[in-house]
């Protein structure tokens, strides 16, 4: 069984790779049960979460079959002892035997695959032309989010915004200083989400952090972090006034605060979200049209994602090997 640390995954991967080895999965005959989500109760911090998270070939799927698992902690209060705040492994075993193939750093396919399924969403909903994108957050998943998102778009400008400043001003640094974006800091997050073309939130937010007044006409929304029912990035009315989306219905209903809370405000409906990632790459809904529109994307992870990018890597680590 093959051992894939983060370096490892890390070096394999690529943004391009990632998301097209989701897009085919959203095409695929794969199956992924609801996620199991618990609550972790905690004493004087934010309760943590557990994740397990399982999916599997159809059995209608011939060669390249796998099946696989991921267990996630998520520990808000990690970021002040200097833990990571998302820890987890994920384990995969060939379809036909149910052998293990592979174990799997949990928490760097994580952050991949979630930015590459955003990259997904955007490269149906966002404008051909998005050029400017704030980053709100500047955790573990942004920097791979700004890379994703500038895969499948023309990124010139990045504008990250963060509670904590000097956060946001040190991933602008490490950020400029590796890519060829024109990346910056700021505190005034209005003014950053009214300048943006695409907008993308990853956060631990209960609170909304994106107002519809600030969101201009053809922007694209991308959020990533509220992954359950109390948390949010986003007012619900700017869930109204937008065409929503989600990675899947399923998820998205019973996770998805951002929409949950929307709904319970009488701002959206369920049956009002356009789409999910499986619609728009089997081409059963074209995406983004008007260019006028406001596009809002929701997503809280799918088990698919973690099984197709874990299987692409494999396969890919594979035929290098020869």
């Amino acid at each position: 069984m093959r051992d894939y640390s983060a370096d490892d995954i890390a070096s394999i991967s690529t943004p391009g790779l990632m998301v097209e080895a989701l897009r085919s999965a959203f095409q695929a005959d794969l199956v992924a049960p609801v996620r199991h989500h618990h609550r972790i109760e905690k004493s004087g911090e934010p309760d943590a979460t557990l994740l397990l998270m399982p999916a599997w070939s159809g059995a209608n799927q011939q060669s390249d079959s796998y099946a696989g698992v991921k267990l996630v902690t998520v520990v808000p209060g990690n970021s002040h002892r200097g833990v990571a705040t998302i820890n987890g492994v994920y384990v995969l075993n060939d379809g036909q035997t149910g052998e293990p193939v592979a174990l799997f750093d949990g928490a760097m396919l994580t952050v991949l695959r979630t930015a590459a399924a955003s990259a997904l969403a955007a490269d149906y909903l966002a404008r051909s032309d998005a050029r400017n994108l704030t980053m709100i957050g500047a955790g573990a998943m942004a920097p791979h989010l700004i890379a994703a998102h500038a895969a499948i778009r023309p990124i010139e400008s990045v504008t990250i915004w963060n509670r904590n400043l000097s956060k946001a001003e040190s991933l602008a640094e490490k950020l400029s200083g590796s890519t060829e974006l024109r990346v910056e800091a700021t505190g005034d997050l209005p003014a950053a989400i009214r300048s943006a073309d695409l907008v993308s939130a990853a956060t631990l937010s209960t609170e909304p952090l994106i107002f519809a007044d600030d969101v201009q006409p053809g922007t694209h929304v991308d959020l990533v972090g509220a992954f359950s029912p109390d948390m949010r990035e986003s007012e619900g009315r700017l869930l109204g006034l937008a065409e929503v989306y989600a990675d899947t219905m399923a998820g998205v209903e019973s996770e998805a605060g951002d929409v949950i809370q929307a709904v319970r405000e009488n701002h959206l409906a369920f049956a009002e979200i356009k789409a999910d990632l499986f619609d728009l790459a089997r081409g059963h809904h074209p995406g983004r049209s008007p260019e006028t529109d406001i596009t809002v994307f929701k997503s809280v992870g799918a088990a698919i994602e973690d099984l197709a990018a874990a299987a692409a890597i494999h396969q890919r680590c594979l035929a290098t090997a020869g």
